[in-house]
């Protein structure tokens, strides 16, 4: 079967908010702030069952997200202990025979803030949230990432760079989703570090397939 290795990202350290989203919206083992995780993204989708496969056989870590797009697979894996963690990832890419670098470069396709939102905007989020509630007069940031998997790590390093909160995160389909609410210097600073993050994020351009 030919793979395309989409998102394929190391987390050192789970922060607060993202692990207890993960841990309220997923379906598997739940993660604790502080454990290192890796996100796995692949095409096509029905093919993330045997890089889970492969992840668990290897190593100690436990799977959380496990998604079946109809185009693409998501998987996400931690562990406390970073070497089993990275191990996994090892034996993830040695099992489709590519190097990390062969991913797809990320690409931003949504970088916005929205500021001092309005009540009536900030209840229609709300209602269709699963974090964090965003009060009026909040800055809102919203980010889209194409592929979709790269945004749990601009998510976590955002956690990092700034106090704000955790609205919202889709990280599988057509593109990752995060909404960050929180005091507008916050929001620019988490902002500026979600930005920073996926442009650092080496890879190749373009789609194409890797044998297997």
């Amino acid at each position: 079967m030919a793979i395309t290795l989409r998102c394929f990202t190391f987390l050192d350290s789970l922060q607060p908010q993202l692990a207890s989203f993960i841990g309220k919206t997923a379906r598997g083992f739940l993660p604790v702030p502080g454990q290192a995780s890796i996100f796995v993204e692949i095409a096509p989708g029905i093919a993330i069952n045997r890089i889970t496969d492969v992840a668990l056989k290897a190593t100690k870590v436990v799977p959380a997200v496990q998604v079946v797009e109809r185009a693409y697979g998501l998987l996400e894996v931690h562990e406390f202990d970073k070497g089993e963690v990275a191990s996994a990832g090892r034996a993830i890419l040695d099992h489709l025979g590519v190097k990390e670098e062969e991913r797809l470069k990320p690409k931003i396709v949504t970088n916005q803030i929205i500021r001092a939102i309005e009540p009536y905007q900030s209840q229609i989020i709300n209602r269709n949230s699963q974090g964090m509630m965003i009060l009026p007069g909040q800055s809102l940031f919203i980010f889209e990432t194409e592929p979709a998997g790269y945004v749990g790590f601009a998510a976590n390093e955002a956690e990092k760079a700034a106090r704000v909160f955790l609205v919202q995160l889709q990280p599988f389909g057509a593109f990752g989703r995060l909404w960050m609410s929180g005091p507008e210097a916050e929001i620019d600073a988490a902002a500026a570090a979600a930005v920073a993050t996926i442009e650092g994020i080496a890879g190749r351009q373009g789609a194409g397939f890797v044998d297997k």
